[in-house]
């Protein structure tokens, strides 16, 4: 049987590291090509190199400041001028910062909005420029902090909330190029980003062991919803959380 993702060109921001590093070792082991876009350049380029030493296919990675559009436009041209197309982009970038609310300054709210949600806005962008007849897919990978949050991070809950937003109005207006996008929402997941949270650490915010997945519980998701097996599912949201928020 053919790989999934055989002669499909995939970008997943946010890369080199985590979940996105993660994703990225899933598409490319189901036969897809993979962009790495990152904001550091040289990691990017090095887990684009381990990814294809250990399975093979074959893995790029470009320098990307996703809220920087110029930037994304250079990488979606990059990416063209490599392979030809693109059929798949994962909007996994993210970026969690820690302030009371009466702290924020317009900077701050700008600064993860810029990533979080005008990151996954510019990719969208190029899509529906670039993916050209065939269409292709988006996921978007929000939080569960789009639906029930925690103090001290509003920009990152209101930023991820937005993306659903975004999500359902792409899979409105793809609908006629054959453009589907979907959402994933991780729960907790064993990434720096979990314990590095100082609501966790100081215990603001306790966590069940057994509601802890790992990136490849994600990475699933996201090959699922990205692949053909997904093609009549458009402008929808996974949850991915052990089931975290099915209880009181």
């Amino acid at each position: 049987m053919e790989p999934r993702f055989a002669n499909k060109v995939a970008i997943v921001t946010g890369a080199a590291g985590g979940i996105g590093a993660a994703i990225a070792a899933r598409l490319l082991s189901e036969g897809a090509r993979i962009v790495i876009a990152d904001l550091k350049a040289d990691l990017a380029s090095q887990t684009a190199s381990n990814l294809t030493m250990k399975g093979g296919g074959e893995a790029i990675g470009i320098g990307c400041d996703v809220g920087d559009e110029v930037q994304v436009e250079h990488c979606v041209q990059a990416t063209l001028d490599r392979f030809g197309h693109m059929d798949v982009i994962v909007n996994n970038a993210g970026l969690m910062t820690f302030k009371k609310l009466s702290e924020w300054t317009g900077a701050d709210w700008l600064r993860v909005l810029n990533i979080d949600l005008l990151g996954a806005a510019y990719f969208t962008r190029q899509a529906f420029l670039h993916m050209g007849a065939k269409g292709g897919a988006i996921v978007n990978i929000a939080s569960i902090h789009a639906l029930q949050t925690s103090a001290n991070a509003a920009p990152y809950s209101a930023a991820k909330a937005a993306v659903l937003s975004l999500t359902r109005t792409t899979s409105i207006e793809g609908r006629d190029a054959g453009i589907r996008a979907n959402a994933v929402l991780p729960g907790a997941i064993d990434t720096p980003m979990l314990w590095d949270n100082p609501n966790v650490k100081s215990g603001a915010e306790t966590i069940d062991k057994r509601d802890v997945g790992t990136p490849y519980d994600i990475a699933a998701a996201v090959a699922f919803l990205a692949s053909e097996d997904a093609k009549f599912i458009t402008g929808t949201t996974l949850t991915v959380d052990g089931g975290r928020l099915a209880r009181l």
